[in-house]
Parts: structure tokens; sequence; C-alpha cells
């Protein structure tokens, strides 16, 4: 690795060690101050008009699932720049309150993600439907597949693009194993274990058959999930649903005449239709704030220039928990 390399990951480093000691910092010093900074913002975004509309009294909200659908926290240099999960949440909650929102429209772009991530997000959506009677919108962008599709499907109305990737209906786990190139290479592993599946999906030694059926039970458990939430959404019967949810993706086009869309379209033509419904009031955008652990990420971006390589890297290792886990999400 070259000197210039070393320098990089080095300065990576101290403005890792740089950013925990400025988050401890700053949380002792928001448990003692928590009332005024709730008066001086009281979410963790801010509202952005997009469109102005003719009739008062009322919002149309546009929120955004941007990347893979996992919680791997908001804190730290390195955390997600993309999609945030619990403050997705939060919006999402704050739309259904919120007595001044008539709608809600899903900007959704995503290959899925993970299983109870998704669940939560569906769950959220439901609730805004139902307990506050808020009409929800999905417009999909270049791909919403799988997870993406699991959030979609209670929507009142989903918009694609002719060329959206979406489907790959299914439940996916993955792991890999070493054990043969450990022995090419003398590697040993020592394993304890208070049980024989303790040490299930182990990338050390191979999977048995007792190992499969356990984890073929956990997902075609939530894949039976999957298939409900989209019978319920889609009003589609759930042998409809396993025909065509065989883990394939589909285009626009191609979903339109499954029934599992309602309309092509972009995000405009989206806001037209919900305006349509609702009235033609203003549409906003919730817009997060980026924060000195995002402006650092982005500082460090931009430094390593065309050399991004490392800090992706390290961006994976840190954000990313790495454990086998239920998943939907389409893997090209």
């Amino acid at each position: 690795m070259s000197r210039k390399r070393w320098l990089a990951l080095i300065a990576v480093a101290m403005l890792l060690v740089v950013s925990l000691v400025v988050n401890a910092a700053t949380s002792m010093i928001f448990s003692n101050t928590s009332s005024l900074m709730d008066s001086m913002r009281h979410h963790d975004w801010t509202e952005q008009i997009l469109e102005t509309g003719e009739e008062f009294g009322g919002q149309i909200v546009v929120l955004e699932v941007n990347g893979v659908i996992q919680d791997v926290g908001d804190g730290g240099l390195f955390a997600p720049t993309g999609y945030r999960h619990q403050m997705f949440l939060s919006q999402i909650e704050q739309a259904g309150k919120d007595p001044n929102v008539e709608g809600i429209i899903l900007r959704v772009n995503t290959p899925g993600g993970g299983v109870v991530e998704s669940a939560e997000i569906h769950e959220k959506i439901v609730e805004a439907q139902t307990t506050y009677d808020k009409p929800i919108y999905v417009s999909m962008g270049s791909m919403a597949a799988s997870g993406g599709y699991y959030i979609a499907a209670p929507a009142d109305k989903i918009v694609a693009s002719p060329q959206t990737i979406t489907g790959s209906i299914g439940v996916i786990m993955e792991s890999i194993n070493v054990t043969e190139l450990a022995e090419n290479y003398g590697v040993k592993v020592n394993t304890i274990k208070s049980g024989p599946f303790k040490d299930i999906m182990s990338a050390t030694r191979e999977m048995t058959e007792e190992d499969r059926a356990i984890l073929q039970s956990l997902i075609d458990e939530s894949y039976d999930e999957f298939v409900r939430v989209i019978a319920e959404g889609r009003n589609m019967t759930e042998s409809e649903v396993r025909t065509i949810g065989d883990g394939r993706i589909y285009s626009g086009n191609q979903a339109l005449e499954l029934d599992l869309i309602d309309e092509l379209g972009t995000l405009d033509d989206t806001i037209a239709m919900m305006r349509d419904h609702v009235g033609n009031f203003d549409v906003i955008k919730y817009e997060p704030h980026v924060g000195f652990p995002g402006f650092l990420s982005l500082s460090l971006k931009q430094w390593f220039g065309n050399n991004t390589g490392e800090l992706a890297t390290l961006e994976r290792i840190l954000a990313t928990h790495r454990s086998p886990s239920l998943k939907y999400i389409y893997t090209d």
C-alpha cells in the first residue's frame, strides 16, 4: 500500500476517535439540555416545499426510502448518509399524526433489506392508514424489489416506471463456508458450544441436513408472512401471490399486468394523482439534517477523491451487521 494511502487510513482512524469523543460529549450535553434542544429543533429533519399548491390548510408529504432497508444506527462518524431506519419510522408516525397532512407519498428506491425492519415500516404504514385515515401512495424509483415491494403492498395506490425493477418476492439467508480454504492453509477452528445447533451457519463447518431443515423453516415462516401481506394489500388470493412470488423480478410493465401495481408513471404523476384525491395542497418533503458525523463522512469522501475504495470498505465494516440474517432483499 502506498504511503499516501497509509496516511489516509491513519487520518480516518484519528477522525473516528474524534467522532467518538464528540458523540460522547454531545450525549452528555444533550442529556442536560433536552428541553432546550426540543424547543430549538423538534425533529431530525426539516420540511422543504417541493411544489406550492392552490389550496390552503393542508399538506402532502413525500417520504423517501432510498437504500437498503436496515437498521445500522444513526450515530458515529460512519453513520449512514442514505437510509436511516429509526428516523424514517419517526417520519411516517409524524406524518400520520399531523392533522395538517392530507396524504403521504412514499418514494421507494430500494432492493429491500431486513425482515424485521420491513415489517416495522409496514406496521407504521398500516397505522397511518387505519388510525389516522391517511391515504398512502407509493412511487417506485428504479428499484422497489423484495422488501421494497413488501412495504409498498398495503399502499392505496402503487405507481411505477415501466423500467422499474420490482417483485423479487421471497426471503433469503446467506453465509459462506471456508472449511476447505482453512484446511489448505492448515487453519483449525476450536468451537465449544452448548448444543449441536449453536454454531448453525458457521463459516467453518459444513451445513448438515438438520441445519438446513431448521433454517428452511424460518425462511418458510417469513415467506408465508410476505405472501399474507401482499394478498391483503393487493386483494389477491394467497395462491395467486405464490404463483408469481417465486423470487423473480418484474419490470413495471410486467408488474402492471400482474396487478402488483396500479399505474405507470413518475413521482410527478403520483403527486398529481394524490392531489386529485385529496386536494391541490402544498407538497413538502422531510429532509434529514446532515449533522456533524454526516458532515465528517462527506468531507472524508471528498478528501479521498477518486481513491474511495478504502473508505467505502471501512464504512461497510463499521456500519453493517455482518451476521447471517433473514432478508427480504434482491441481490444481483
